[in-house]
């Protein structure tokens, strides 16, 4: 077989594993989920990544290769897929708030004011700050809200491993108007998944640690930034006790904050949710989920699953498959990427492989 035979047949079997992966009948059946759950398809969406609640229920989702936001309205027919917004720049953040939708491109956050009665005609979007970068190399973004009304935007490292300037690696924030910009942490490779604790009102969030030092090795972390000004160690120091090949002389693990958790190698911990409906059983209540969206480099496949945290104070208590089974025998069908708790205390899961969005629901107890 020529070379150019192979690589057209890598290309055609690559093509053929993506359009049985968005195909609609998924084999669901394959996923487990604690007794009492169910799982099931709420909205076919290409590429579905980033998701935001907005009024009556409508979800927002942003994506990263297609380029268009979508809006998902459920009604009796079952649910609606509207478009937002095309021809955008990695459109991968989506974050809703007082009636408009901010969408974070590359380098740049637009806001769509009035969204909510605007769905079949999308407003043209006003330019909130175009202040980021234009690196593609974990240039998408994952953007929320904070507690203190403040809109937080995070900038990843422009390399696998390096010491970038400080417009990089870390997570800002600023008022809803593009004002007030400030750093609130740094020593961040990559997060594209953050939340605040509902009772403490403390930042939470996921990073993903470097390539290129062993299957295992760094492992991606949970973080917990209970204030602003902290260093979480990157490039110098990866997964709290790991001195960087190349950076680490330049500073002592030591100097920085380590991780709560260490979620295991290559796993890309993106979408990070607390749990705060009341369809779940009690004790699921302000229990943190993690949307793993799998490893491409390790010799074995880790990720591919949803893990639930069980928090005591600013310790974790209990790390734990949620649900699981994207991933069988080297072979991967769906890729979860974020989270999102419906009003009905549903649980909503964004795969950006399989080309939709699950919702997760608990039958009650007899």
């Amino acid at each position: 077989m020529t070379r150019a035979i192979r690589n057209l047949t890598l290309v055609f079997l690559a093509l053929a594993a993506s359009a049985v992966a968005c195909a609609e009948n998924l084999p669901l059946e394959r996923l487990k989920l604690p007794p009492g759950f169910q799982i099931g398809v709420y909205a076919h969406v290409p590429g579905a990544r980033s998701l935001a609640l907005g009024k009556d229920g409508t979800v927002f989702v942003g994506t990263m290769r297609t380029g268009k936001v979508y809006a998902l309205v459920s009604g009796a027919g079952g649910t609606q897929v509207l478009t937002i917004a095309s021809g955008l720049n990695t459109p991968n953040g989506v974050a809703y708030r007082d009636g408009a939708l901010y969408v974070a491109e590359i380098d740049r956050v637009l806001r769509y004011d009035g969204i909510d009665t605007r769905l079949h005609d999308p407003p043209m979007p006003m330019v909130v700050t175009d202040r980021f970068p234009k690196d593609g190399h974990h240039g998408w973004k994952y953007i929320a809200f904070g507690p203190d009304g403040k809109l937080y935007v995070p900038v990843g490292a422009p390399c696998n491993v390096c010491e970038p300037d400080e417009r990089y690696a870390m997570l800002s924030r600023m008022s809803p108007d593009g004002t007030g910009y400030e750093v609130f942490a740094r020593g961040i490779r990559n997060t594209v998944g953050f939340d605040w604790h509902p009772v403490t009102k403390e930042l939470w969030f996921n990073d993903h640690g470097r390539d290129m030092m062993g299957d295992d090795m760094p492992s991606c972390e949970l973080n917990h930034a209970p204030r602003a000004g902290m260093h979480f160690g990157f490039p110098y120091c990866h997964q709290g006790d790991a001195p960087d090949p190349e950076f680490g002389a330049k500073h002592a693990c030591s100097e920085f904050t380590p991780p709560v958790l260490k979620q295991g190698g290559h796993v890309a911990p993106d979408g990070l949710k607390f749990y705060t409906g009341t369809m779940f059983p009690p004790e699921y209540a302000n229990r943190l989920f993690i949307a793993q969206h799998g490893s491409w480099n390790r010799t074995r496949k880790n990720g591919y699953r949803v893990m639930m945290v069980t928090l005591d104070g600013s310790k974790v208590a209990k790390y734990e498959p949620f649900v699981e089974g994207w991933l069988s025998n080297e072979q991967h069908w769906g890729r979860p990427v974020d989270l999102l708790v419906m009003q009905d205390g549903s649980l909503l899961i964004s795969d950006d492989f399989a080309g939709v969005v699950y919702r997760v629901t608990y039958r009650t107890r007899s």
